[in-house]
């Protein structure tokens, strides 16, 4: 049994920062890829940034410059900071991670955290 557990999520205006993070638990071992989609209402799955297990980060467009994803391999944890949010910054989140499993690979989800920015 995998489990994500997401906190770091909040209110907060336009400007402002947030962190998430992200702690991978259970049967998990050698994590390729961690990251973060994030979704609002009424549109698709969107991915904001992901960061493999040797450091190589990845971001949306929406979010170079203001975002910054890490992890720690040790603890099995993904970071995202969250700088100069916009009120389109407004979804909620949810961690990921892909590592392999009996058969292949296996992509597990933690169970979102919502992110409000007010202008």
């Amino acid at each position: 049994q995998v489990q994500l557990v997401e906190s770091g999520g909040g209110l907060v205006q336009a400007g402002g920062s947030l962190r998430l993070s992200c702690a991978a638990s259970g049967s998990i071992f050698n994590i390729n890829y961690m990251g973060w989609y994030r979704q609002d209402s009424g549109n698709s799955r969107e991915l904001v940034a992901s960061i493999t297990s040797g450091g190589r980060t990845d971001y949306a467009d929406s979010v170079k410059g203001r975002f910054t994803i890490s992890r720690d391999n040790a603890k099995n944890a993904v970071y995202l900071q969250m700088s100069s949010l916009k009120p389109e910054d407004t979804a909620v989140y949810y961690c990921y991670c892909n590592a392999p499993k009996l058969g292949g690979f296996g992509t597990y989800w933690g169970q979102g955290t919502q992110v409000t920015v007010s202008s």
